[in-house]
């Protein structure tokens, strides 16, 4: 009789809920409950390091595909990308200020701080990419129009190959690495929120204002696949449930380039062309942050807001059209977004190594898995948009390049 597997969706599950129950029990000695946060530190180190790979792997190759329009296709989805990211940002300021001032109170900072400490890793692998992700979008970027020019001239079968091979080198550790360290790592994760009490007390206070925030990550997501089905054709429902598993490991990752494999599925699931999914998941896990930004723009007003400082629109565009800028920048690893962004919170006046930049970071931290969420979902929606673009206007009816099915494909247990 042959063994049923526990599918990556049920092991998700199974670790956040064992991480929060585990993290409350007191009798476990600290020396134990420090063992999986060590692995979720290196773990996060090795996600980090292989960040700027995977997006070398897989956009090069998956610029290179497109023989046609390659150029076209870059500047449609960045613009369609950082669009999103500025509407999101936008529509996230009218909410917060029209809405977070009828229940915010200044009293909830002090609250705050009464959470405990947070487990420290035993030990922690000091792991610094090879190149940041500025560096890899802009190397993948040159390198995948080139070889695309050169595929158009019957030149550039090396590089082509090279960078191609590379990706399935890139894949199979995903396969064999990343994906089946999912679960420990997102147990470590919770297991940390948990035993510092840091998300209970928040949520009990905040909760008003996450609610909001969720809720506009769900209403932006819906929103973005309902004009995703529109343009391409497809029911809206069918691609909200399809992207549910992807949404779920992200929400235990808390991160785009952790959910990359497993978006990937969600948009092969759309009936996306291969080389769009490919060119447009790994390049929007992390230049798409309309999830991340409708959080940090509500946090930062709700700060603002508790404070009785200034949180005037003016103020605010120049902080959110930065903002969508800074964050490509960030590492796709948990709050890499906030980090990013703490630089230029200063722009509202707000100091990043004061209290109140300390109380964003806790803010966002808290919630970044939705936010993280909300990121990678509106990527598979921009991928049905740049795929009906593809198909329309520049195969014009040809037929598509056949999917190859080869065992260095992702595999990844719904």
């Amino acid at each position: 009789m042959e063994k049923k597997k526990i599918g990556l969706v049920p092991k998700l599950i199974i670790a956040i809920v064992l991480g929060v129950l585990i993290g409350q029990l007191n009798f476990i000695p600290e020396f134990l409950l420090r063992i999986p946060i060590t692995y979720s530190k290196i773990f996060s180190s090795i996600l980090s390091f292989i960040i700027p790979l995977m997006i070398i792997g897989f956009v090069i190759v998956g610029i290179a595909d497109l023989t046609e329009g390659a150029g076209k296709l870059l500047g449609i989805t960045t613009a369609i990308a950082y669009g999103s990211t500025l509407l999101a940002g936008i529509i996230a300021y009218f909410v917060a200020s029209t809405i977070f001032p009828s229940f915010i109170s200044s009293d909830l900072v002090e609250k705050l701080t009464e959470t405990g400490a947070e487990l420290t890793p035993l030990f922690s692998i000091p792991l610094d990419p090879l190149l940041d992700v500025t560096g890899a979008i802009v190397f993948a970027f040159m390198f995948g129009i080139s070889i695309s020019w050169l595929k158009g001239q019957g030149k550039g079968e090396t590089m082509y190959n090279l960078f191609s091979e590379f990706g399935i080198i890139i894949t199979k550790i995903l396969n064999t690495l990343i994906i089946p360290g999912l679960p420990l790592y997102i147990f470590g994760n919770f297991l940390n929120l948990s035993f510092s009490g840091s998300v209970f007390p928040v949520l009990s206070i905040f909760w008003k204002v996450f609610l909001i925030i969720i809720i506009l990550h769900i209403l932006y997501i819906v929103g973005q696949f309902v004009i995703a089905g529109v343009i391409g054709k497809k029911n809206p429902v069918t691609l909200i449930k399809n992207q549910i598993p992807a949404y779920i490991t992200a929400i235990g990752t808390q991160s785009s380039a952790a959910t990359i494999p497993v978006n990937l599925e969600s948009a092969k699931k759309n009936k996306v062309s291969k080389q769009i999914r490919d060119f447009t998941i790994p390049l929007c896990a992390t230049i798409h942050l309309s999830g991340s930004i409708i959080t940090v723009t509500s946090i930062v007003t709700a700060v603002l807001l508790m404070n009785g400082m200034p949180h005037g629109f003016g103020l605010m565009a120049g902080f959110v059209a930065m903002l969508g800028v800074a964050m490509v920048a960030a590492p796709g690893a948990p709050g890499g977004a906030i980090m990013s962004a703490l630089p230029f919170v200063t722009l509202v006046g707000i100091d990043p190594t004061g209290t109140m930049g300390q109380l964003l970071i806790t803010l966002y931290l808290t919630q970044d898995s939705f936010g993280t969420a909300a990121n990678i979902s509106g990527d598979n929606a921009i991928a049905v948009i740049v795929d009906s673009y593809y198909k329309k206007f520049i195969l014009k009816g040809k037929k598509e390049p056949e999917e190859v099915v080869a065992t260095d494909q992702l595999q990844v247990e719904m």
